[in-house]
């Protein structure tokens, strides 16, 4: 497998976090150029602070960090705090890192590294609201050409909303963001609640995650115990699903997940269901498809890989 060089935009955020150490701690596959963070989970200012902890924790300070949109496009800014904590990464002693933040805007980051690489160079891994990405398309759209695919954690279909009865956060939070993206003709592989959703860290597989030696392994079982704290009450059993991790999962070993190529369209009008990703499963609406949906995930070799490549990590 030759290295997939790769721009990470997130809203860290615990699973996001698991996220990122995941692609931290696999370089021989991922070139990470950079993270850019946006606003969501919490707001811009902790993102990427957040971040910044996390390469520090994974003994990662050389992968830059720049700052992007502090809100959405149109919609006021919604956050998260109730899953995420005040810190966005609860469960866990937040630091201040040592790394600093680096003076380039998110977009600008993203267009100027874009720009720099060959056509269907670079992949996008996005799991955070779409801000960034829709403003870097909408500033430079000499970008599109530029991106191999984009991987992304947002949306659902059978699983339906997490945020909204038929809407998940990510799309929630910038829907006119997801309908530009979405729309913009690139390569897209959308993992939704219909895979993450069977991600879950139940109790055994969080003891597997405490075992692992070092300060990541506690780490990591800390922020997930508080990400964990309300699941009991609102879906009966104890275990949070590892949404974000998906999407580097994904590029790691593809083989661990089904798709379908279908018509994948953003609600931008309904306040009823705004954010909604309208999933044409059966090609209905004789739409053009533009979206590769992930629908099924092998959840243990899942586990298997993430446990694996977190216990690499230094620490």
């Amino acid at each position: 497998m030759s290295t997939i060089p790769i721009i990470i935009d997130c809203d860290p955020g615990q699973d996001d976090a698991v996220m990122l150490l995941l692609a931290l701690a696999s370089p021989k596959e991922l070139k990470i150029c950079g993270i850019s963070t946006v606003a969501g989970n919490v707001p811009l200012e902790l993102t990427q602070r957040n971040a910044r902890i996390i390469c520090e924790l994974a003994g990662r300070s050389d992968v830059s960090v720049y700052a992007g949109c502090k809100r959405p496009l149109v919609r006021p800014p919604i956050t998260a705090e109730n899953v995420h904590g005040h810190t966005g990464i609860d469960g866990f002693n937040v630091f201040e890192p040592t790394a600093p933040l680096e003076e380039l805007h998110g977009v600008d980051f993203i267009i100027d590294t874009l720009m720099a690489s060959a056509d269907g160079e670079i992949t996008l891994v996005l799991t955070g609201p779409h801000t960034n990405v829709a403003v870097a398309m909408v500033k430079e759209p000499g970008i599109i050409p530029k991106i191999a695919k984009i991987v992304l954690m947002g949306g659902a279909f059978r699983e339906k909303g997490n945020t909204q009865p038929s809407a998940e956060f990510n799309i929630l939070a910038d829907p006119h963001s997801a309908h530009i993206v979405f729309g913009s003709g690139c390569h897209i592989v959308a993992i939704g609640l219909d895979v993450t959703n069977k991600t879950v860290a139940t109790p055994e597989r969080m003891r597997t995650i405490e075992r692992i030696p070092g300060k990541i392994g506690q780490a990591v079982h800390d922020m997930l115990t508080f990400y964990d704290r309300k699941n009991p009450e609102k879906y009966g059993s104890f275990g949070s699903p590892l949404h974000d991790p998906c999407t580097v999962a994904y590029l790691l070993k593809p083989e661990l997940f089904a798709s379908k190529l279908v018509n994948v369209e953003i609600e931008i009008q309904s306040e009823l269901t705004m954010g909604e990703t309208v999933v044409d499963f059966w090609g209905v609406t004789g739409r053009r498809p533009n979206v590769h949906w992930a629908h099924q995930i092998d959840h243990d070799q899942f586990y298997s890989l993430l446990l694996n490549r977190i216990a690499r990590l230094p620490g």
